[in-house]
């Protein structure tokens, strides 16, 4: 099974970069380079029962900042996020990880931890035999 992915940051050559990384490790990855739309785009997928296995997102966005983004995620989604942003201070990464996200990985940052720490979430997240099957409401 492929994990759908979806990307978000503004640095677009950077996105370029990582999605080729992980689309030839076999994840199925789309980007998205502004909050607002990241967030139009999200309700659209849940609204079709297509949500993602899971979403990177970076902390400084046009249109919308991440954790707002996230804030508003949790309200009609429960996709782990993994923040990937070049705020890196303690507070930041606490306030994150408050804030509902599932890991925090500073930039600048190797491909293969950020593939590894994605795996990671992914196994924790997948369903398994006889696990109750995770379900999105969508208002």
């Amino acid at each position: 099974m492929t994990h759908r992915v979806l990307l978000v940051d503004d640095d677009t050559e950077l996105c370029e970069l990582l999605a080729e990384y992980l689309r030839n490790e076999g994840l199925d990855i789309t980007l998205v380079h502004d909050g607002l739309e990241a967030v139009e785009h999200l309700q659209a997928q849940s609204a079709a029962h297509r949500d993602y296995d899971a979403i990177v997102l970076d902390f400084m966005l046009p249109g919308m900042q991440g954790l707002d983004i996230l804030q508003r995620l949790r309200g009609f989604s429960s996709t782990p996020v993994l923040m990937l942003t070049a705020r890196g201070d303690d507070i930041d990464r606490i306030v994150g990880l408050e804030a509902g996200a599932d890991d925090y990985l500073p930039k600048p940052c190797n491909p293969r931890e950020l593939l590894a720490r994605l795996r990671a979430i992914l196994r924790r997240t997948e369903t398994q035999p006889g696990s109750p099957v995770k379900s999105t409401l969508a208002c």
